[in-house]
């Protein structure tokens, strides 16, 4: 299995990069890095499979130049990195971590001395302990404290980024952590869950203000997709469908881009909103250079009697899966690019911030074969060329990940990675997928 696309696929100033995040990769023990909710989730048992924190993960914090280097030579354009709050202000206000931010002018003038363009991330869900004390993202003030990290950590960096985004995942932030509980802070109520869905869009705005006052441009937001198929053609799975892909897709999309929320999305659950809300969406639709689009699976979605809001199931589908148990299907993919362009970023440049698959890859004499993800880029990649064609304003796209890491909830277990990391050792290997890469970009 080779790689079956190039650079010549694509139009002159496509973008091709690796995507990280700080919590998985830093190491959270070093340089003077502040508590953030991810350590106390996983310090509290059946959190976590086997109690996993990302205190060493890959140890970027000391290896960053290593992992610079990996990404020079496959020949990859750019690299999407996110800062650690925790990190450069260790209570979430007030005083500053100096270490923290001359990590993080290493990492950009590292990334410059290679010629990689450095696309920062604000935030990929590392919330100070200290914030969360005060409620997080239930409580409105954190938009202001957040507007406040972004003056700091900008204000550092920020002359010398090609693109910065303020959030990585809101629904991730809002949903997935405060109504499915999957994730830090591991609540499950919808009334928190709505409060944070509207409180991480305020701050996202009020973001894109601080940076715009820094004199900052190409400024963006990453959301991340899923693809909803009913489970038959009945009405009701239609509805079901319908209503989750309000959830997960439209609700941030309409937020930040149309000033509204889906209303079948408000007739659920708008009573759980803030008093006056409509009067932030000023604010939250402050305007972006550039949408990014994370997207890996679809779901298959079948309604139940429960009574109970969201009113569905998720069905297991019948296509091939990966490692975390989610279908390949790249079609969706090329849907989310061509309908976000269509009915909310009108002809702004798009992203591809993150694709890509898990799985269970081990060294063998030296090497790490992974056909499979071969053909999962492959596809994916077609798909993004199929969606240029189309007319989508496609940019770039950005592999999950460079290296295998601290994958949330399921620990150490599920490898993303183009390189193989021995989390012993911390030895990095190149995987198939990566030498494929590095073979494809020279062509």
């Amino acid at each position: 299995m080779t790689i079956d696309f190039t650079r010549k696929d694509f139009p002159e100033g496509f973008e091709f990069g690796v995507a990280t995040s700080a919590y998985q990769i830093e190491g959270s023990d070093f340089g003077g890095c502040g508590r953030s909710q991810w350590d106390d989730f996983a310090a509290t048992p059946g959190n976590v499979v086997r109690g996993e924190n990302g205190a060493i993960a890959c140890d970027h914090y000391h290896k960053w130049a290593e992992d610079f280097d990996l990404i020079k030579d496959c020949g990859l354009d750019s690299y999407r990195f996110s800062t650690s709050w925790a990190r450069v202000m260790p209570e979430g206000r007030g005083q500053v971590n100096q270490q923290g931010l001359d990590y993080y002018d290493r990492l950009v003038d590292g990334l410059l001395e290679r010629d990689i363009k450095p696309y920062a991330c604000l935030y990929h869900w590392e919330l100070p302990s200290a914030i969360l004390d005060m409620g997080g993202w239930r409580n409105r003030d954190i938009a202001d404290w957040f507007a406040d990290f972004a003056e700091v950590i900008m204000g550092r960096i920020g002359d010398r980024l090609h693109a910065a985004a303020t959030f990585n995942e809101p629904w991730c932030i809002a949903w997935l952590s405060h109504f499915l509980g999957h994730h830090a802070p591991g609540v499950r109520d919808v009334r928190a869950a709505t409060r944070a869905m509207h409180h991480v869009l305020l701050a996202h705005g009020k973001a894109i203000q601080t940076m715009r006052g820094l004199g900052m441009d190409n400024l963006g937001v990453v959301m991340n997709f899923e693809y909803a198929s009913p489970v038959d053609d009945t009405p009701q799975a239609q509805e079901s469908a319908k209503l989750y892909d309000g959830i997960y897709n439209r609700w941030f999309l309409g937020g930040v881009f149309n000033k509204a929320y889906p209303e079948d999305v408000v007739a659920e659950i708008g009573q759980h909103l803030p008093d006056n809300y409509q009067d932030d969406f000023e604010t939250i639709a402050a305007p972006v250079d550039w949408l990014g689009v994370n997207y890996y699976t679809r779901k298959v979605i079948a309604p139940n009697d429960s009574g109970q809001f969201p009113y569905h199931d998720e069905i297991e589908g019948p296509l091939p899966k990966t490692a975390m148990e989610w279908e390949v299907y790249p079609q969706g993919l090329h849907h989310f690019l061509t309908w976000a362009d269509r009915e909310y970023t009108k002809g702004l440049p798009i992203y591809v911030t993150e694709n890509g698959m898990a799985s269970y890859d081990e060294v063998e004499d030296g090497e790490v074969a992974d056909p499979v993800r071969i053909d999962y880029l492959n596809q994916h990649v077609a798909a993004v060329k199929q969606a240029i064609a189309d007319g989508s304003p496609v940019k770039g796209y950005f592999v999950w990940s460079l290296l295998d890491n601290y994958e949330w909830a399921l620990g150490y277990d599920k490898r993303f990675g183009l390189v193989h990391v021995d989390f012993e050792s911390l030895e990095r290997t190149p995987k198939g997928s990566y030498l494929g890469l590095k073979e494809a970009l020279v062509k």
